[in-house]
């Protein structure tokens, strides 16, 4: 029955948000709610709409719903959720400061930890589990916005981080997480094709923050420490993709001097565009590096000790790697 319900749950998300995906984009046509090129950061050739995530939560909601009774963490997972969105859609329809947008997340954060739903360390204490739960949360919700940069990479990569949560989640016993795993991973992929390069819809904030949001409160709920002591950086291994993006950016403005929030070209993904990669090949480049960090992630945990140890050691490695040569990359022309 778990299978079929994990089945259901990808499949039925998968063709709701394939399907309702261009009465989005119609609506947000209808409603003047689009992205407008301005020759800076965003060099798409024509107007694009949003409400693209709307059409990912409907999805996701519709995958879930068909599957199995709603526990309290997975309610809290679903009223967080929806905060996420209405603040995404709040700043997709008008813009809002970065503090409000913050505070909305921490709104929506504050609903997960009400409902035990944290960071749960015990070597820690329960007040660095929240202020870790909190951090986390809040890197990963943001990092998925900050990578939404190029058509079909933040909706790409945090379906194939759906996947790797939902083995991971299969692996732990824990069925509620992998359904709902399972159903977000079907409906990103339903949305892919309206979405990959070139691209008739963007997600907006209130998709890549919801994206963040979920996979977020999914990895927090997982055991990785079944093989070794390691396995608590494993789920910062899988994200690693929109965790470097997120890191790399703020190191290149630190050292100018600059703000992390001001928007810039330093993204990982323009400078490939810059260097020689075009936008489809840059994107499914940024899908393979996905997959690996998934597989060192999934290798640390079910490794013992020293192998665990020599996957993290190599992994972090490419990562310096990549960040120094990308770095070079001259984009000031």
């Amino acid at each position: 029955m778990k299978v079929i319900g994990y089945l259901l749950a990808f499949a039925s998300a998968f063709f709701v948000s394939y399907y309702t995906t261009p009465v989005a984009r119609e609506a947000a046509v209808r409603c003047g709610v689009v992205d407008r090129p301005d020759g800076k950061l965003k060099n798409h050739d024509r107007v694009v709409p949003y409400f693209g995530g709307l059409a990912i939560y409907l999805a996701f909601l519709v995958g879930i719903s068909l599957t199995f009774e709603f526990t309290a963490e997975v309610l809290a997972i679903l009223l967080g959720g929806s905060i996420v969105v209405l603040v995404g859609l709040i700043d997709d329809l008008g813009r809002i400061s970065p503090g409000a947008k913050l505070a909305g997340e921490g709104i929506a954060i504050l609903v997960l930890l009400k409902s035990g739903v944290m960071v749960k360390v015990i070597y820690l204490g329960f007040p660095l589990q929240v202020a870790v739960t909190v951090f986390w949360m809040l890197l990963l919700t943001n990092a998925f916005n900050i990578i939404d940069i190029m058509d079909g990479l933040s909706a790409g990569i945090g379906g194939i981080g759906a996947l790797f949560m939902f083995v991971v989640s299969v692996m732990n016993g824990n069925a509620p997480i992998a359904v709902l795993s399972a159903a977000l991973a079907g409906a990103l992929f339903g949305f892919l094709p309206h979405n990959f390069s070139p691209a008739s819809i963007f997600m907006g904030d209130a998709g890549s923050l919801l994206v963040g949001y979920l996979l977020g409160a999914f990895s927090i709920m997982g055991k990785y420490m079944t093989k070794n002591h390691m396995g608590f950086i494993v789920p910062a291994v899988i994200f690693g993709i929109p965790l470097f993006d997120t890191l790399f950016v703020s190191w290149i403005r630190f050292m100018r001097g600059e703000s992390i929030f001001r928007g810039s070209r330093d993204h990982f993904a323009l400078r490939l565009r810059k260097w020689r990669l075009s936008v489809r090949q840059t994107v499914l480049v940024s899908y393979g590096a996905a997959i690996v960090c998934g597989l060192f992630g999934l290798g640390i945990m079910t490794s013992e000790l020293r192998t665990a140890s020599i996957l993290l050691i190599v992994n972090s490695f490419l990562f310096i790697v990549v960040a120094l040569w990308l770095k070079k990359i001259d984009m000031t022309l």
